[in-house]
């Protein structure tokens, strides 16, 4: 069984591969001459594989006020100002990444071996004698040569480059104050649709007096950038080749 079973395996997953695009194709089909559609704007909660962030939090500390005092305990700031605070609130993201990386490896590995093993003196005539065929001797009963080559070389060059801003909502409060976010943007240029997505944990001593916030000041964070139209299409491998990718063991 275990023979059929891992033919039928493969099969399976061409066949699903192949409805899948079925049912994609007859999709982008209906959208032939049409631009692409924007997404709807929704509650990112309520979007598929949404999840609340738990992380490590301090013991909460009630809030209390002392006699005759404009301070409160757990305060951040002593006068209220406009920056996001709350939980539908909007802030700014300076979206900056400028990544540079390169590495150059090379290994080299060499490795011979030689044994040999041999009886002399009065043994190795008697086995010369009642063992060996004529004209062969037990001074080198056995012999053994080995040797192995390897050599590596890996180069890494790579250079990334990404300066935008978004708008993200505040989507949860910590119990240690800090805020969770998440902002997505789509622009659309013709027959082509660029995406944005920004997500993660933000601290409000972080958030400028403008109401922005650096994406290197982003816990978690969670960005991309993208996008999907004609271009995309174009760039991407058809869907037979990216089912013979995964299924073709070689």
């Amino acid at each position: 069984m275990a023979p059929l079973t891992s033919l039928v395996r493969p099969v399976l997953a061409v066949s699903l591969a192949l409805a899948t695009a079925a049912c994609g194709s007859a999709d982008r089909l209906s959208q032939v001459g049409k631009a692409p559609a924007l997404s709807a704007i929704q509650d990112p909660t309520t979007t598929a594989g949404y999840r609340p962030v738990q992380m490590p939090m301090p013991t909460p500390q009630s809030v209390h006020y002392n006699s005759n005092s404009l301070w409160r305990s757990g305060a951040r700031a002593f006068f209220k100002d406009q920056r996001a605070a709350r939980v539908g609130d909007i802030l700014t993201v300076m979206v900056t990444i400028s990544d540079k990386a390169e590495f150059d490896n090379e290994t080299e590995r060499n490795r011979s071996g030689s044994e040999s093993s041999g009886t002399g003196g009065a043994v190795g005539a008697a086995i010369n004698t009642l063992f060996l065929p004529g004209g062969t001797s037990s001074d080198n009963l056995a012999s053994a040569n080995g040797a192995s080559t390897f050599k590596g070389s890996g180069k890494v060059d790579r250079e990334e480059k990404l300066q935008t801003k978004v708008a993200a909502v505040v989507t949860q409060i910590l119990p240690n104050g800090n805020m969770v976010i998440e902002g997505r943007q789509e622009v659309r240029v013709n027959f082509e649709v660029r995406e944005l997505i920004v997500a993660g944990v933000v601290r409000p001593e972080d958030i400028a007096a403008n109401n922005t916030i650096e994406s290197e000041k982003i816990a978690e964070a969670r960005i991309g950038y993208g996008g999907r139209g004609q271009i995309t299409d174009v760039q991407q491998p058809r869907y037979g080749a990216q089912v013979l990718d995964i299924v073709l063991p070689f």
